[in-house]
């Protein structure tokens, strides 16, 4: 990939604008070879810096690939799951800014809550195409948002699903996700809980702010899958920490979800140890650990959400993108 040599013209994309070139599948390739290139020692991702708001908060993450051209990613998001209700804006907003680490120079802003959406589904799918079985028909989605739909759309894609049940606390967010599903041709059903949304489910998504534990041990059933998403921060927990002691758990990346995620809480509660995880998603995309290898067996993925898939979707929009004449561009003065 080149970037612009001159360092002076800046690309300033919408979600919209990303959202109508960048196809999904192109995002899982991408994370994919994120992953790898992290397995690899080819990227590095510095600690997540938490910056607290009102009735929400901001977190900054990014990462800087090894190979040349150097580019490097950070990715300002504010997360305030009261927007909606209260001033009729997103959960998510922010940007990703991707520079040149030779030069320092600014090659594109661009919107944060397209590209996050599609990294972590993307993510939790290559976590999944190891970790799930197979001939998966039967999906839980706990939390109808944003990343539920972006997880629906590529977890269809790649799976069997015949039937889905789904869980909010905000019914009009149910009803809503579960018209998509059936649109889709998806038997579709609105649970009253979200145990009762996972009975039966090979596939389970968490995309919810909860701060106290959704799902515990009996509420997955053997064999199954659970992406966990939600828990992004160290006070945001989804699932109880005796169901991970009893799972095989995989994180994004493990000294992230030691400082925040549903391992964390485990972790916190004495019940696990870091040494008791499966493997980290790139030692299982690389091979260096086995993935599924029982049909009974539940596995979590503890997705606190990587910079390095960042990087790779601001590489992706960007060498997508920076040709068109349509996207908008700021010019730096000589």
């Amino acid at each position: 990939m080149q970037s612009d040599a001159s360092g002076r013209s800046t690309l300033l994309l919408s979600g919209r604008h990303i959202a109508a070139r960048v196809r999904p599948g192109e995002y899982i390739r991408a994370v994919e070879s994120a992953f790898r290139r992290l397995g690899a020692g080819a990227l590095e991702t510095p600690p997540v810096v938490h910056i607290p708001g009102t009735a929400g908060g901001f977190h900054v993450k990014s990462a800087v690939g090894a190979e040349a051209p150097r580019l490097t990613a950070v990715k300002v998001n504010g997360n305030f799951p009261g927007n909606p209700g209260r001033f009729g804006l997103p959960t998510v907003q922010g940007f990703v800014a991707l520079l040149d680490a030779e030069r320092g120079t600014l090659l594109a802003l661009m919107d944060s809550a397209e590209i996050t959406a599609q990294r972590t589904a993307a993510s939790s799918l290559v976590a999944a195409l190891r970790l799930a079985c197979p001939d998966a028909e039967a999906a839980a989605f706990v939390g109808c948002g944003v990343q539920a739909r972006s997880h629906l759309a590529m977890l269809r894609d790649r799976f069997p699903l015949a039937r889905v049940h789904c869980f909010d606390t905000d019914a009009g967010n149910a009803a809503r996700f579960d018209e998509r599903a059936k649109r889709l041709g998806l038997e579709s059903q609105v649970a009253g809980s979200p145990a009762e949304a996972c009975r039966g489910a090979a596939i389970v998504v968490t995309s919810t702010p909860s701060r106290t534990a959704l799902l515990g041990p009996d509420d997955v059933a053997a064999g199954s899958f659970v992406a966990a998403v939600g828990a992004d921060s160290p006070d945001k927990q989804e699932l109880d920490p005796e169901l991970m002691r009893r799972a095989r758990v995989v994180p994004d990346v493990l000294a992230q979800a030691v400082a925040m995620g549903d391992l964390h809480h485990a972790l916190a509660a004495g019940i696990m140890t870091a040494a008791q995880i499966h493997g980290d998603l790139a030692s299982v995309v690389t091979g260096r650990v086995r993935g599924r290898t029982s049909a009974d067996a539940v596995f979590v993925f503890d997705s606190t959400g990587t910079a390095a898939a960042d990087l790779a979707a601001a590489e992706l929009v960007y060498t997508t993108l920076r040709n068109d004449p349509d996207v908008p561009r700021f010019d730096f003065a000589p």
